[in-house]
């Protein structure tokens, strides 16, 4: 895959199990061989806290790809930040 080539940055998901667009997301990512952590922020407080604090929004999901946050399922900025080229 294109993402492969270079070092992929760290990739975080900030989601919910009920969120469709979270469960997309990551779908995405493992159809991409992306490498993610998930944090499900309905079971953790404390990183609910802390992805209100980097993005200062609570919907999900929100995406750290290398420091950037992308708020909901952008697919074409979660292509441009880890080089994914669709045909």
């Amino acid at each position: 895959m294109e993402a492969q080539k270079r070092r992929q940055p760290r990739v975080i998901v900030f989601s919910t199990p009920t969120c469709t667009y979270c469960n997309a997301a990551k779908r995405y990512f493992r159809e991409h061989n992306i490498k993610f952590r998930d944090v499900d922020v309905s079971k953790d407080p404390v990183a609910a806290r802390d992805m209100v604090r980097r993005s200062g929004q609570q919907g999900v999901p929100q995406i750290d790809i290398g420091g950037r946050i992308i708020v909901g399922f952008d697919r074409p900025k979660i292509n441009q930040l880890l080089g994914i080229k669709e045909y």
